[in-house]
């Protein structure tokens, strides 16, 4: 490719012949795959940890997001390499399945491609170095079961739940919170959770935030929180023991579906039809009343004659809101949405304790709390920051915490934090290469080097000397027979996890292993790189 200028000075490219492009093939292909997978790799391996750095990430149309959540990062960057969209991918896949430790599990990935090209630059094909790989995972698969301890838990020992969520959260950059928010996390996941098939629905726990307070404001709300007010200022700003009717039509006089004109020429026509509306109007407002709503809450608008009436008739009413929010306060308040007025009857009303309108300092920011509802499992974490980015970065972190006491109840089984189950895997993979005579006993021993890298990127971002301390802990661990020695990042001067109270979930761990394998996998069965213009 050149640059030419023409005759006004303006440049244009030139463009080599077709049939002058190469293409990439085997070897050159593989090494160019596995060094766009380092790369995303690289990016992230800094905002591992406690002490990791955050990302500033800017948006074409300039909005600026702040995290060091591994999805959001990926998710938000423009990549255009085919290879690190996999890398993208694979953090996706981390997210949906578990929710938390999509930084590691790229940062894994990213080892196993390095030491998968030492591999191939020493002559060891790709299809050995993927099943090495293969077997490798196995074997530590296997092994973090082993290591793994049982956390019982219940209603009334929240503890095992509460610590598990504040390693999540350490390395957040709510982590000055990060007990307070734990605390409301686990208690969000079991309002919601059904003990019983180990199950929990996420979608019942709304995450609001609202810029404004301090973080330690954040609180629980055992109901739904929804950013409207009352319709009309005089309404009545609390209703307890409310009836709720809720709406998908509108306070209007109903509109023909075709293209119609009305021709009014005598005051006789438009007191007519006035009446008419108002009689539309009055017939809506009685049918809430007869069925005994106390409180209304619209998805459309209304005018001011319909507000006006409502307020006259001491209807209270919150008008604009969304079928998000109504389906989570149809479920919160055991009551039915409702289309047509006609269809409108005292069983399809909502049940809450006390609804009330809230207002936050001097300014004019009005929320409605829908509280004591007939089903409490609808619940909303409320947070609070002083911008937006904050207030966004916190969602995201108690995304992870919930996930991770989701994953807890499904689940019970934890291994201990800190890099000291890679290091703890690392040693066993290590030691099973020996019972493998074949080619692929030189990836398994990769693989194992490739597990050190986690425990030596949190080392790193911790300001400590990364191979010392690695070393440190890995004879440490040999010596006693102890898979719970791990890296110290926070320097509170003892290397045991287990004393630290620093635990991750065994499915997440498990996970992390399995889909960073698979991936690596699939990039080094790569030997062509073909394109639309190569035909």
């Amino acid at each position: 490719m050149a640059l030419a200028f023409d005759e006004f000075g303006r440049p244009f490219i030139i463009l080599k012949e077709q049939e002058q492009k190469t293409r990439l093939r085997g070897l050159d292909a593989q090494k160019s795959n596995i060094s766009a997978g380092k790369v995303v790799a690289r990016i992230l391996r800094t905002s591992l940890g406690p002490k990791g750095m955050d990302k500033m990430l800017q948006s074409p149309d300039g909005d600026v997001t702040i995290t060091n959540d591994g999805a959001t990062i990926l998710e938000q960057m423009d990549v255009d390499n085919q290879i690190a969209k996999l890398m993208v991918e694979l953090s996706r896949s981390q997210d949906y399945e578990i929710g938390d430790g999509t930084t590691g599990v790229v940062v894994m990935a990213g080892a196993l491609l390095e030491q998968a090209e030492r591999l191939l630059e020493r002559g060891v094909h790709p299809i050995r170095v993927a099943e090495g790989y293969e077997l490798a995972s196995r074997i530590a698969f296997e092994h973090l079961e082993h290591i793994s301890h049982k956390f019982e838990f219940g209603a009334t020992n929240l503890e095992p739940l509460v610590q598990t969520c504040m390693t999540t959260l350490s390395s957040k950059i709510v982590n000055r919170c990060k007990c307070s928010l734990a605390e409301i996390a686990v208690k969000a996941v079991l309002a919601v959770a059904d003990l019983e098939r180990k199950d929990v629905n996420l979608d019942l726990i709304k995450v609001e935030g609202k810029v404004g307070g301090k973080l330690e404001d954040t609180e629980l709300i055992y109901g739904i929180l929804v950013d409207k007010d009352m319709s009309h200022p005089q309404m009545p700003k609390q209703i307890e023991n409310a009836k709720i009717a809720i709406l998908t039509c509108p306070f209007e006089p109903p509109k023909p579906k075709t293209k119609h004109k009305v021709d009014i020429d005598t005051v006789e026509k438009f007191q007519t039809l006035r009446k008419q509306e108002q009689k539309y109007f009055d017939d809506m407002v009685q049918k809430c009343k007869d069925v005994g709503a106390t409180l209304v809450i619209c998805q459309w608008g209304f005018d001011d004659e319909a507000n006006h009436l409502l307020m006259h008739r001491n209807l209270p009413a919150v008008r604009w809101v969304g079928g998000v929010e109504l389906e989570l306060i149809a479920i919160a308040t055991g009551g039915r949405i409702v289309p047509r007025f006609q269809e409108l009857t005292p069983e399809k009303l909502g049940k809450a304790g006390l609804v009330r309108e809230k207002s936050f300092g001097t300014t004019k920011d009005r929320m409605l709390y829908i509280e004591h509802c007939a089903n409490s499992r609808a619940v909303t974490i409320f947070t609070r920051g002083g911008n937006k980015m904050v207030i966004e970065e916190t969602k995201r972190s108690l995304h992870d915490a919930l996930c991770v006491a989701r994953n807890l109840i499904r689940n019970n089984s934890i291994v201990y934090g800190g890099g000291s189950a890679e290091i703890a895997c690392s040693i066993a993979v290590e030691a099973a290469a020996d019972r493998y005579p074949g080619v692929e006993q030189y990836a398994i021993r990769a693989f194992a080097d490739a597990l050190d890298s986690v425990p030596m990127a949190l080392a790193e971002n911790s300001g400590l000397q990364p191979i010392e301390t690695l070393s440190a802990v890995k004879s440490q661990q040999i010596k006693e027979n102890n898979p719970h020695f791990g890296i110290d990042c926070n320097d509170i001067g003892t290397n045991d996890m287990r004393e630290q109270n620093v635990f991750e979930t065994l499915i997440g761990k498990q996970q992390q292993i399995l889909l960073a394998t698979q991936v690596v996998k699939m990039i080094l069965k790569i030997d062509d790189v073909i394109s639309p213009s190569d035909f």
